[in-house]
C-alpha cells in the first residue's frame, strides 16, 4: 500500500483522496506500482489546478460573460466533486467559490455599468433629437444639412436602447430630418420658380437691350437703359447656367451704346470747346464798342457781331452762362443808349416837358410876387407861408427844366 497526505492507494489497487467528509474513491489501479497511481491522479489534480487559474485569469483580464463563467466554473466544479484526482479539492472548491463571488461581483459592476451607459446614450439621443427637431426649423439650408447628417453618424455610434424607448427617439428624429428635407425641397422648388421668373425677365430685358444698342437717341436712351438696370436688379438671379450669359449679353449691348456715345460726345465736346473760343474773342469784340458813343454805328457793330455769334454752334453748358452774359451787357447798353435816344426826340413828350416847365415857370413868378406884395404890406406871415411854396414850386422846376435839357432844349 502506499499513501501521501491527500491520497492512499490499498492493496486491491483501489486509490483514495482525503477530504474533510472522510475519504473518497477516486479510482481503481491495475496497471504499475501504487506510486504510479497517486502520480497519475495528482496529475489530474495539477492539472484542475491549471485550469481554475486559467479561468481566473479569463474572468479578471477579460470580458468573458458572467453566464460563459459561470458554465465553465460548473464544468470544473462537476470535476471536482467527481474526486477523480489527488490533491485539496477543498482548496479548489474554495477558489471556485471565490471565483462565483468574483464573477457575480462582476456582473453586478457591468450591469451599473450597462445602466450608465444606457442613462448617457439616453441622455445623448435626447439631446440629438432636440437639437434635429431645433435644425428642422432652420433656413440655414447647407449647414443645417450637414449637421443633420452628422448627427446620423453620431446616432448610429451609440449603444441601442430598450426598443420602445429607441423607437421613440428614432420616431422623433427621423420626423425632424423629414420636416427639414420637406421645407428645403418646397423652399428650393420656390427658388427654382422665382429663378425661372427670373431668367425670363432678364431675357425679355436683354432683347430690348440689345435692341437699343445702335440707338443714337443719346439722351432718352440713356435714360431707358438706366431703368433697365433698375428692373434687371429687381428681377432677383436667374439659375446659375443662365445668369452669367444673360450678364454679358445684357452687359454687352450697353457697351456698344455708351461707347459709340462716348465716341460722339467726345467730337461734340471737342466741337464746342472751339465754339466757346470763337464766342469768347466775339464777346471781346463787343465789349470794344462800351461805352456807347455813336449808337448807329454801335448798333451796326453789334448786330455783325451777333450775326456771327448764332452761326456758331453750342458751347459747354457750364460755360454758357458766362460768355452769353458778356453779350448781354453789351446788348443792354446799347438798348439803354436807344430809349435815350428816343427821349431826346420825341416830339409829344418834349412839348409836354415844355408846358409843364412853362406852368411851373409861371407858377414861381407869381408866386414871388405875392410874396413881395406880402411883404410890402408887412404880412410877413404870410410872405413866410409862400416862401415855403415857392420852394416847393421851384424844385419841381428845377427837375422839369433837367429833363427838358434831355431832349436837348
Amino acid at each position: 500500500m502506499s499513501s501521501d497526505p491527500w491520497g492512499r492507494v490499498d492493496e486491491t489497487g483501489t486509490v483514495y483522496v482525503r477530504t474533510a467528509d472522510g475519504e473518497q474513491v477516486v479510482g481503481s489501479w491495475a496497471a504499475g506500482s501504487p506510486e504510479e497511481a497517486l502520480a497519475y491522479f495528482e496529475r489530474k489534480y495539477e492539472g484542475l489546478v491549471v485550469e481554475i487559474g486559467l479561468l481566473e485569469k479569463r474572468v479578471r483580464t477579460t470580458d468573458l460573460s458572467a453566464k460563459d463563467a459561470q458554465t465553465a466554473i460548473g464544468h470544473l466544479r462537476e470535476q471536482v466533486d467527481a474526486h477523480h484526482a489527488v490533491g485539496d479539492l477543498a482548496a479548489l472548491r474554495g477558489r471556485l467559490d471565490k471565483l462565483v463571488e468574483t464573477v457575480e461581483a462582476r456582473r453586478e459592476e457591468r450591469k451599473i455599468q450597462r445602466a450608465k451607459q444606457s442613462d448617457e446614450a439616453r441622455k445623448a439621443k435626447e439631446d440629438l433629437v432636440a437639437e434635429a427637431e431645433q435644425l428642422a426649423q432652420s433656413d440655414q439650408w447647407r449647414a443645417a444639412g450637414e449637421r443633420l447628417r452628422a448627427l446620423v453618424d453620431t446616432w448610429k455610434g451609440l449603444p441601442r436602447l430598450d426598443r420602445k424607448s429607441d423607437d421613440e427617439l428614432w420616431h422623433r428624429f427621423s420626423h425632424a430630418r423629414s420636416a427639414f428635407s420637406k421645407r428645403r425641397k418646397a423652399h428650393f422648388a420656390q427658388l427654382d420658380a422665382q429663378r425661372e421668373d427670373a431668367r425670363r425677365i432678364k431675357e425679355r430685358l436683354v432683347a430690348e437691350a440689345e435692341s437699343l444698342s445702335g440707338s443714337t437717341d443719346w439722351g432718352p436712351t440713356a435714360a431707358r437703359y438706366r431703368d433697365l438696370m433698375s428692373e434687371w436688379k429687381a428681377a432677383g438671379r436667374a439659375q446659375r447656367e443662365h445668369e452669367d450669359d444673360l450678364w454679358n449679353r445684357f452687359r454687352g449691348a450697353q457697351d456698344v451704346f455708351f461707347a459709340a456715345r462716348s465716341s460722339v460726345f467726345a467730337e461734340r465736346d471737342a466741337e464746342q470747346a472751339e465754339n466757346l473760343k470763337l464766342k469768347e474773342e466775339l464777346a471781346e469784340e463787343a465789349e470794344k464798342l462800351l461805352p456807347i458813343g455813336e449808337l448807329k454805328a454801335a448798333r451796326a457793330a453789334f448786330r455783325s457781331i451777333n450775326e456771327r455769334w448764332e452761326a456758331i454752334g453750342h458751347v459747354p453748358r457750364d460755360a454758357r452762362p458766362k460768355v452769353e452774359g458778356r453779350m448781354h451787357t453789351v446788348e443792354r447798353a446799347i438798348q439803354e443808349a436807344e430809349e435815350a435816344e428816343w427821349r431826346r426826340t420825341n416830339p409829344e413828350a418834349r412839348a409836354r416837358a415844355e408846358g409843364l416847365t412853362g406852368q411851373l415857370q409861371a407858377a414861381v413868378d407869381k408866386l414871388g410876387a405875392q410874396i413881395d406884395q406880402a411883404r410890402a404890406q408887412g404880412n410877413n406871415s404870410r410872405a413866410d407861408k409862400l416862401q415855403k411854396e415857392l420852394e416847393g414850386r421851384q424844385a419841381l422846376l428845377d427837375q422839369a427844366l433837367k429833363g427838358l435839357q434831355e431832349f436837348g432844349g
